[in-house]
């Protein structure tokens, strides 16, 4: 999962306009105060075109954390 995180953090800097974000696989949208509805859109959509993937609304809905939007990638790599 390492290798997503660096891959995440990447993607969510440059959406979230921020050079200090780390993440890990606990990180969640309170611990980031850019991260917010408008632009959870966004690092979906980045995340998506980056790796050539589509989400379900229902699998977007259900995530809590980094770690499962990392899972989510890693299950259809």
């Amino acid at each position: 999962m390492s290798n997503y995180i660096a891959e995440f953090e990447t993607l969510f800097r440059d959406v979230l306009e921020n050079d200090d974000i780390v993440l890990t696989n606990e990180t969640t949208a309170h611990d980031i105060e850019e991260w917010d509805s408008i632009n959870h859109i966004y690092l979906v959509v980045e995340i998506e075109k980056h790796f050539k993937i589509k989400f379900s609304s229902s699998e977007i809905l259900q995530w809590q954390n980094v770690g499962e939007m990392i899972q989510s990638v890693e299950a259809q790599k």
